[in-house]
C-alpha cells in the first residue's frame, strides 16, 4: 500500500484480487463511514467527489478489466465493497458515481447487487449499445471495434441481444435504489434520447421516482453541473 496526496486529501493505492485500487480519505469521516464508488474514469471531472470528501465521504475506485463492463467486473464489485468494509471500516453500502461507461457499470451493479448500493448518480450513462459504441442512431462516436474486441459480441449478435444496460431496468426499479440522472440534451457521443431517456421514460411509465436534470445545449463533456449542490444534496438525502 502506498500513500500520497490527491487534491489535498490522503490517497491510498493498493491491490485487491490483482486489481489496482484507490481509496481517498476525508480529513474527518462522516457518521457511518459512507463512501462514493467511482465506477470508471477515476480523476475525471472530480468536483463532485471533492465536495463530498469535504462532507466526510470516502472515495474509492477499483480497476476494471475493460470499461465495457463484462459480467466478471460486475461480480467483483461486491467483493471489493466487502473488503473496504472489513479492512477500512467503511459502510457496507456505497453511493455510486457513474459517468458515461461508468454509468453503464453502475446500472449493472445496482441491478444485480442492490444490497450494496444506497443511491446512484448516473451522468450521461450508456444504456443502449446500439447507440454507443455502435453509433447506429444519431451518435457520432463509433467505438464498435473496441466492444467487439473486448466483449466478443459483433453487430449481428447485438441485433438480438437482450442484456443492454437498459434491460436491467426492471431489477433496478424493483431495488428501490434512488437515482439521479443528469445529461446534456445535445450529447453527440451518448445521445440522451437513445440512452438516459429510455430509463427516465420507464420510471415515469411506472410512476417511479427518479431525479433528472437535463442540461440545455449540453454535450457529453463536461460531466457534472456548474454547481454540484443538487447532486451533493441528493446523495446526502438518501445516504
Amino acid at each position: 500500500m502506498t500513500e500520497s496526496i490527491w487534491n489535498g486529501f490522503k490517497r491510498l493505492d493498493f491491490q485487491f484480487e490483482g486489481r489496482d485500487c484507490i481509496l481517498v480519505c476525508p480529513d474527518s469521516a462522516c457518521e457511518g463511514n459512507k463512501w462514493l464508488y467511482r465506477t470508471e474514469y477515476f480523476g475525471a471531472f472530480p468536483d463532485l467527489e471533492l465536495a463530498m470528501l469535504k462532507e466526510g465521504y470516502h472515495l474509492a475506485y477499483m480497476q476494471n478489466t475493460t470499461r465495457l463492463c463484462p459480467e466478471s467486473d460486475t461480480d467483483m464489485r461486491p467483493k471489493f465493497c466487502d473488503y473496504l468494509s472489513e479492512q477500512f471500516g467503511l459502510n457496507k453500502k456505497c453511493a455510486l458515481v457513474g459517468m458515461s461507461c461508468g454509468g453503464m457499470q453502475a446500472v449493472y451493479f445496482a441491478a444485480k447487487y442492490p444490497q450494496y448500493v444506497a443511491c446512484a448518480y448516473l451522468d450521461a450513462p450508456v444504456m443502449n449499445y446500439l447507440s454507443w459504441p455502435f453509433a447506429l442512431g444519431i451518435g457520432q462516436n463509433d467505438c464498435s471495434q473496441e466492444f467487439i474486441d473486448n466483449m466478443g459480441i459483433g453487430l449481428s449478435e447485438l441485433i438480438n441481444f437482450r442484456n443492454h444496460p437498459i434491460d436491467q431496468k426492471e431489477n433496478l426499479l424493483k431495488s428501490g435504489i434512488p437515482i439521479m440522472l443528469i445529461s446534456g440534451d445535445s450529447d453527440k457521443t451518448v445521445p440522451f434520447c437513445e440512452n438516459g431517456q429510455l430509463l427516465w421514460d420507464y420510471y415515469r411509465a411506472n410512476n417511479a421516482q427518479i431525479e433528472v436534470i437535463i442540461k440545455p445545449g449540453g454535450d457529453h463533456h463536461p460531466h457534472g453541473l456548474s454547481d454540484n449542490t443538487p447532486i451533493v444534496k441528493f446523495i446526502q438525502r438518501y445516504y
